[in-house]
């Protein structure tokens, strides 16, 4: 039987996509394959991604074999519980969404069902004091688990993601590939060859004039597509109708106190605005509509809105939410920015990547790249696309602001039908069904919508079952479990200090 194994990868961009791909394949294709990267030092990166969701911490350790505590070091990373949004359905209004659960289960019934009969009947507090994540993010404490807590305070397993420098992580990366094997080439591409028998990406051509030729392509060019779209045209599915933010500003200021362990999402009168606190400095940008503001005013916006001097000069990017119509086409794997653009409402840039890559691990092709492999892959990674985009437009959706004009063509637009439901059924009793495979899962939906103020009418019909003075000591168990491991974490700048702290940048 011949040997089809693919041994020769091309990924064409760096940055923190690049990397991760080339960290990712140069690890489980062995020894023998040969992974080489392509990226010219006069083309910049992005880079805004600066936070992440809880799945990085797996991919980074599980997947890449990275040690936790030397990743946060070494991109001057903080650490994150959840983001928390304020101005969204009303100015004044704030909450966080929180990773992790919310409460304790009863059987069938999900926590939040135990403490909606309370709360609407005004015998508990918020939903945001049942939730470990959400609870200790405005207090600047953190811990990892169990073995940070003094007391032996019931913590284990929270959930966290991270706030760190992309550009960083994606030198961080680079380290690590090439250790692993991986070949860096430095050049311009100026040409794409293709097969002429069927059409698939051959080998790239070099201003220099060399050719660097492969049997798998990784695009991650960023926005330009370079092979996806420029070479292959598979075309893009735009979602401006549902998400009209197409511009974003983008400047680094200096730290301002501690970091807190939660990103900040700003509401502002055509868009919104994010801090992103790491140890040597703060991320902030300001993502708008360009049909309702105008780059000199987002700029002006976003400089106002800091909280200490900006580092640089504010930079400007254009975008368009959506995805490309295949994102696996031929022998082609479009990852990052040149698949497609979610908005880092919800910081799932990284995290797309990562899934993207073991979704590519798990139907990885020979040389014969059958077609069935492309059309699951480009199946299941359009579906993922969807129920991010549904989330991120409850965001939008979901207010009362009446201040602007964005705001309130926000809340005309008519919604997918997915979103439409969710939200109906939500605010009949509270219930919540997950779509397929959902990222974002049940604690997710349910907090945001209550932040938004989608308040249901009633409660699960169950909870009624259930004697009341028995219902109402075990919710406050709960809270007060809760509440009492807050207090033995530690604070957010005293875990980092001990753990984790970051070189002088």
């Amino acid at each position: 039987m011949s040997d089809k194994r693919i041994r020769n990868v091309v990924v064409v961009g760096g940055g923190s996509a690049g990397w991760m791909a080339a960290a990712t394949l140069s690890t489980y294709l062995g020894p023998e394959a040969n992974v080489r990267l392509v990226e010219s030092e006069e083309i910049g990166i992005v880079g805004v991604g600066e936070s992440s969701v809880p799945h990085m911490k797996r991919f980074n350790g599980s997947v890449l074999g990275i040690d936790e505590m030397d990743f946060v070091a070494n991109t001057q990373a903080t650490f994150k519980l959840g983001i928390r949004f304020d101005d969204w359905a009303r100015i004044g209004d704030s909450y966080v969404h929180g990773f992790g659960t919310i409460g304790r289960s009863l059987g069938p019934l999900p926590f939040h069902q135990l403490w909606l009969k309370l709360f609407l009947a005004g015998r508990a507090p918020g939903i945001a004091a049942f939730s470990l994540p959400t609870a200790a993010a405005p207090q600047g404490r953190f811990t990892t688990g169990a073995a940070d807590a003094p007391g032996g305070a019931p913590l284990t397993d929270v959930a966290y993601g991270y706030q760190f420098d992309a550009g960083l992580y994606a030198r961080y990366l680079r380290r690590l590939s090439e250790r692993r094997g991986v070949v860096r080439i430095e050049g311009r591409i100026v040409d794409v060859r293709r097969k002429g028998d069927n059409g698939d990406v051959e080998a790239v051509v070099l201003e220099s004039g060399d050719s660097i030729s492969g049997e798998l392509f990784i695009d991650c060019s960023g926005f330009r597509g370079l092979l996806i779209e420029q070479t292959l045209k598979t075309g893009y599915e735009d979602w401006t109708h549902w998400l009209p933010c197409d511009r974003a500003v983008v400047v680094p200021s200096e730290r301002a106190g501690p970091p807190t362990p939660y990103t900040r999402a700003t509401a502002r009168s055509a868009g919104w605005q994010w801090r992103i606190p790491l140890q040597h400095r703060v991320g902030n940008g300001h993502v708008y509509c360009s049909a309702y503001m105008d780059d000199d005013q987002a700029a002006t916006q976003l400089l106002a809105g800091l909280d200490a001097r900006a580092l640089d000069e504010p930079r400007l990017l254009r975008f368009t939410t959506g995805h490309r119509r295949r994102f696996w086409n031929r022998n082609l794997i479009a990852l990052g920015l040149a698949a497609g653009f979610m908005e880092p409402l919800e910081s799932t840039g990284i995290y797309l990547v990562q899934s993207g890559l073991e979704r590519l691990l798990g139907l990885f092709p020979d040389r014969g790249f059958d077609p069935l492999l492309a059309e699951r892959y480009n199946r299941d990674t359009v579906l993922e696309y969807e129920r991010i985009r549904d989330f991120l437009v409850l965001h939008y959706s979901a207010t009362e602001r009446d201040d602007a004009p964005f705001w309130i063509r926000c809340r005309e637009v008519p919604l997918p039908e997915t979103v439409r439901e969710t939200i109906d059924l939500f605010r009949l009793d509270g219930r919540y069904f997950r779509n397929a495979e959902d990222f974002f899962a049940l604690p997710s939906w349910v907090q945001v919508m209550l932040g938004q103020r989608i308040v249901p009418r009633g409660y699960h019909p169950l909870v009624d079952a259930i004697p009341d003075g028995e219902l109402a000591t075990f919710v406050e168990r709960v809270r007060a479990s809760i509440a009492d491991a807050v207090a033995a974490m530690p604070s957010h700048q005293a875990f980092i200090d001990r753990h984790c702290k970051a070189p002088p940048a």
